[in-house]
């Protein structure tokens, strides 16, 4: 029953061994996941945001990652869909968003002051009516700026209910943490609503990217996005780079930043300095830069 309903509605699905394999290896995970909470086997990676006026590091993205005890390092692919249907998601979504926050600060006393770190949020952690509370009391324990997180929703989860994400997004915002729409342009119409949406900044998804060298069609949507996220004042960052060339294009059209392997993959913290130190972090405007610890960098 539930195989058909997610294929769409008047169908049927005959039942066979494989599906019960699949729903098996289902089962399997799910309870895997529910043991990885408790044993907290998650470990966090982070991807740099690069700033194309100035070379300098801008922020990093929290890239979740699963050391799972007999299958070894797992992607999100691995199992988020499981996560998501079990809603596991949200235990591990509140987990992601402590340790980030508490890394930036570990990045900032040690003298990377104003680096900011981006955290998506699912679909039904945003459902949550407590996430600004949650966001707010997290940001309050470990005591990170506000301004120096970044709340990632997708275009997808922002569309499912447009009141409910117009007074979410109104709530965080007066936590004052920055919130940036992703995966923009992946066919969900949010451009009519960009204007309701309290939003900082856009990502464009990287299926767009990928061609924008190649593909006339994607170059246009591109240059579209960036033009219309600049004239209501929204900062541009494009997913997925992977070429000198891509980034080029992608400067003649002054978008803001790029993230993607031509920068870096997702990498554990302690290596994510040695980027900071080559690079050097970028100072965004409005975020006041915190006292040096003691001994730091």
């Amino acid at each position: 029953m539930y195989r058909a309903k997610s294929k769409g509605k008047a169908r049927y699905e005959v039942f066979d061994s494989r599906m019960h394999t699949q729903a098996l290896k289902k089962l399997e995970l799910e309870a895997d996941l529910r043991q990885a909470i408790l044993q907290e086997q998650f470990l966090l990676h982070y991807q740099p945001i690069l700033s194309l006026e100035s070379g300098e590091i801008t922020g990093v993205e929290a890239l979740l990652r699963w050391q799972h005890p007999k299958r070894g390092l797992l992607m999100p692919v691995d199992f988020l869909e499981v996560a998501e249907e079990s809603k596991l998601i949200v235990p591990i979504g509140e987990w992601v968003l402590r340790v980030a926050c508490l890394q930036a600060c570990e990045w900032h006393a040690a003298g990377y002051a104003g680096l900011c770190v981006s955290v998506n949020i699912s679909a039904h952690q945003f459902q949550d009516k407590k996430l600004p509370h949650l966001v707010k009391s997290i940001l309050t324990e470990t005591g990170l700026l506000p301004q120096c997180l970044e709340v990632e929703i997708t275009e997808q989860t922002a569309m499912q209910d447009i009141d409910t994400t117009v007074r979410t997004l109104v709530d965080l915002s007066k936590v004052s943490v920055q919130i940036s729409l992703d995966d923009f342009g992946n066919g969900y119409s949010a451009l009519g609503y960009l204007k309701r949406f309290p939003v900082n900044s856009l990502k464009i998804d990287r299926s767009f990217v990928s061609e924008v060298t190649s593909n006339q069609d994607d170059a246009a949507i591109t240059s579209a996005i960036i033009a219309m996220a600049h004239v209501l004042d929204l900062k541009v960052i494009a997913e997925g780079v992977e070429t000198e060339a891509q980034m080029r294009f992608l400067r003649d059209q002054h978008c803001d930043s790029i993230q993607g392997f031509l920068i870096s993959r997702g990498l554990p913290a302690e290596e994510i300095e040695c980027l900071l130190a080559e690079r050097g972090v970028k100072q965004r405007e409005g975020i006041p830069t915190p006292p040096a610890a003691s001994g730091a960098a």
